[in-house]
């Protein structure tokens, strides 16, 4: 990802735009299978990272976040905050200085926007800070309906006017106030959308039914550094007391991301490894140590990580559901893994209707997959193949990566893009542990990246 400098914004975007060509010129070049041996670390959270990112806008103090992943997505919310005049250096590779002392715009158009759904993790706190948002529309990976409503009504709660236009979500506020909202259901986004608008809004707010994963945990943590008040983060019920303005930045230390952790914990057990997976939080992927534990691998806890061995594994069953749950973030991951397990295995996704988009490559690699409704059967054990397949989305290239690593012979990923949005080093951590992976370019009219460039680049 190219650092943060001195440029002209609209500089910024072409380089933005062209890593963004480079990295879908890339592929992933894997040869199997190899067991993955030895230790990794966790890079910082990326859903963690981007909410906290948009709290700068809450102050015109600074604020200084430490372990932020150097991936793709990270550089496409440093040039949104540039464009609303946020003050925005890069310190190194995992640090950054924001600052948002005075905003020049209130509006972030669809060039921005469309690369990560992310981006309207902005609108909250740019209401509360300066009483209008125009957020366009976000993007990002095509799992299936993640709809707004539930941000738009918690706003309107406070006393906000929200108008929904056909490209464009708009609000207006004189000052929020607070409010009592309850959640139809515990959307992550949403509630950290919520809490941000209320830290300024005037009064209390009561959010029930509030989204409990360890990054909105970590978002009020850093709120709370700024000089926020807010009681219950991590439970189904945050109450925030509004002020008229947080008067004092911070430094935040971002948690660390556990669905990459996760993903690693997936992969030692899928390839055969064994695997300690270092800097993380255990009590993070609770749901996913008793799933894998179920199947057979031998999962030892410590403090601060976790030691993943392999062993004959078997089906087991699972559905996805907000934190605690599975998370939905690492089913592909586990679609992966059951192709390596005996017997037969239903994995259900109860929170996106898209979520299978892995399923289709998975069986390119050999894998016995069929997919009902919301759920997707798993005939296994599978011997799987070398193939080449498209990452169509970050967790999806996931389980694409652990397909290739259990598949006999050599595997092309194309797309890896995707990839860039969510891991950090990927290749070089697989190589960490013993795995064959090579990142290679291609080039050519010829080359299906570049027939797929349109749609991320712009249309």
């Amino acid at each position: 990802m190219s650092p943060i400098g001195p440029r002209s914004v609209s500089n910024r975007r072409t380089e933005a735009l062209w890593d963004t060509f480079t990295s879908l010129m890339d592929l992933l070049r894997i040869s199997g299978p190899r067991p993955l041996l030895g230790t990794v670390s966790i890079s910082g959270s990326k859903n963690a990272a981007l909410p906290v990112m948009a709290a700068s806008l809450l102050t015109d103090q600074v604020v200084e976040l430490r372990n932020v992943p150097d991936i793709e997505d990270i550089g496409a919310m440093a040039l949104m905050l540039q464009h609303l005049g946020v003050d925005v250096e890069r310190l190194s590779s995992s640090s950054w200085r924001l600052q948002a002392r005075a905003l020049r715009s209130i509006e972030v158009g669809a060039d921005l926007t469309r690369r990560m759904r992310g981006s309207f993790l902005l609108f909250g706190a740019l209401i509360a800070r300066t009483g209008d948002a125009a957020i366009a529309k976000p993007g990002g990976d095509d799992i299936g309906m993640r709809r707004v409503e539930q941000h738009l009504e918690g706003l309107r709660l406070m006393g906000a006017q929200v108008e929904e236009r056909p490209d464009m979500y708009a609000a207006h506020a004189t000052r929020l106030r607070g409010a009592r909202i309850d959640l139809d259901i515990p959307t992550v986004t949403g509630t950290e959308n919520l809490i941000m608008a209320a830290v300024l809004a005037e009064g209390i707010t009561v959010i029930s039914n509030a989204a409990r994963e360890p990054h909105v945990f970590d978002l009020v943590r850093c709120l709370v550094g700024m000089g926020a008040h807010i009681a219950g983060a991590g439970s189904e019920l945050i109450v925030i007391e509004g002020q008229s303005g947080l008067l004092h930045g911070t430094t935040h230390h971002v948690t660390t991301d556990y669905i990459e952790a996760g993903t690693y914990m997936i992969a030692a057990a899928a390839t055969g490894g064994d695997v300690t997976i270092d800097r993380m939080r255990p009590s993070d992927v609770r749901w996913l140590i008793n799933k894998l534990r179920s199947a057979g691998a031998e999962v030892v806890e410590g403090a601060s990580h976790v030691r993943v061995r392999s062993a004959p594994l078997h089906a087991v069953d699972v559905t996805t559901w907000p934190h605690p749950g599975f998370a939905t973030d690492v089913q592909p991951q586990y679609c992966a893994l059951m192709t390596q397990a005996t017997g037969t295995s239903i994995v259900s996704e109860a929170l996106y209707e898209n979520r299978f988009r892995h399923v289709p490559a998975l069986v390119d690699f050999g894998a016995r997959i069929s997919v009902e409704g919301r759920s997707a059967i798993i005939e296994g054990p599978a011997a799987l193949r070398g193939t080449r397949a498209t990452v169509p989305d970050i967790r999806s290239g996931a389980a694409l990566v652990i397909a290739a690593l259990c598949a006999e012979g050599t595997s092309h990923l194309d797309s890896v893009y995707h990839l860039d949005r969510g891991y950090e080093s990927l290749e070089e951590k697989l190589r960490g542990l013993g795995a064959d992976v090579e990142r290679i370019s291609e080039g050519g009219d010829s080359d299906p990246a570049l027939r797929d460039l349109s749609g991320v680049v712009g249309d």
